[in-house]
């Protein structure tokens, strides 16, 4: 199991942040042996469905050329008229299976890895000029399973090969005395036959070199205990420095609880979970009450607590209190839809000082 510096074992699996790094750099579990099968299989399928079709394309295109070429006079004219006249007919002979090759090919890239764009797999990199690291990739796993692959690869076609032409063996014989025609068909139909059977076959061994590769991804992946603690700290921040903020914010917290509630004119409560101070001095030219502390909690009792101390009045209303802790920041002044709730609450607090 492959190891980091400091001999940490590679144990953790990979995080989203990890995967998603490589996943730029155009590092991805894909199969080159799943996508040829693919496309191997597309083919022979093509020329399966449109032999007919394709044979009297030839025959008619070699027609062409023996009788409007090859028994004329030579000339440079003619030898260009040639070229291109092949070079347009092949084209347009194989323009359709190039076509369903391609949509294949990135159909079979999207089903492994999705839709990719990553401009860093082409950038140069001077490790891969590295005899060190490239002695590494020779005796690696994966160097073994891509032998291992390439052997099972050619042992598997020789097979094919043999028992197709076991089978056909009593037909081509038959071939020399037969039309060209019958010739062609029958040897196209030979080769499609190992063509099929071998891409049923390749597929096989391209599905298993996917199933490897994404394993082998997955453990190339794998982080350390460390690694997993130091990437946390980069994206979420250092666990020490985050509760130390936390403890401050408290601490400041409290310090404004101690300084405002006991000037407060009201502390408005849940009862138990929120509590929010309020203060309202019509004679220093306040327009509105305004919310000068409020707690959850442990900070709401603290609150409550102080303003016992103090003689603030402390009044229960569940959906004031819930509304200003959620809606209003300590500071900012209550907003109109709370004038005529917060007014009920201080004439029940100037009425209890009248008393």
């Amino acid at each position: 199991m492959a190891s980091s510096s400091g001999g940490q074992e590679k144990t953790e699996k990979a995080t989203p942040k990890k995967l998603q790094d490589a996943r730029k750099k155009g590092q991805v579990p894909k199969s080159a042996d799943f996508n040829a099968a693919l496309c191997l299989l597309a083919g022979v399928i093509y020329f399966y469905i449109s032999r007919d079709t394709l044979a009297q394309q030839v025959q008619e295109m070699l027609n062409h050329y023996f009788h409007n070429y090859i028994v004329a006079p030579p000339s440079v004219n003619r030898l260009m008229d040639i070229f291109i006249g092949t070079i347009a007919g092949v084209f347009g002979l194989l323009a359709p299976l190039f076509i369903v090759l391609v949509v294949i090919a990135l159909g079979a890239n999207v089903a492994q890895f999705g839709f990719l764009f990553a401009p860093e797999a082409i950038k140069p990199k001077m490790s891969k000029l590295n005899p060190i690291e490239g002695l590494k990739k020779k005796f690696s796993t994966r160097t073994l399973f891509e032998l291992l692959k390439a052997l099972l690869k050619v042992f598997v076609m020789g097979v094919v090969v043999f028992c197709v032409a076991k089978v056909k063996y009593g037909q081509m014989l038959k071939l020399f005395y037969g039309p060209p025609v019958y010739l062609f068909h029958k040897v196209l139909e030979a080769l499609l036959a190992v063509l099929l059977w071998g891409g049923i076959a390749y597929l096989a061994i391209g599905i298993i070199d996917l199933i490897y590769q994404r394993y082998a991804f997955q453990k190339e992946m794998r982080m350390t205990k460390q690694e997993v603690k130091d990437e946390y700290k980069q994206t979420e921040g250092d666990p020490q420095v985050k509760a130390w903020l936390r403890r401050r914010q408290r601490e400041m917290l409290m310090n404004l609880v101690q300084q405002e509630v006991p000037n407060a004119t009201v502390v408005v409560t849940n009862p138990t979970h929120y509590a929010v101070a309020l203060r309202y001095e019509a004679e220093k030219g306040d327009t509105a009450p305004k919310v000068v502390a409020k707690g959850a909690d442990f900070m709401a009792r603290k609150i409550k607590e102080i303003a016992e101390e103090n003689n603030v009045p402390v009044q229960e209303n569940k959906e004031v209190a819930r509304f200003l802790y959620h809606n209003v920041e300590i500071g900012q002044e209550i907003p109109p839809q709370l004038y005529q709730a917060v007014a009920e609450i201080l004439a029940a607090v100037y009425r209890l000082n009248r008393s």
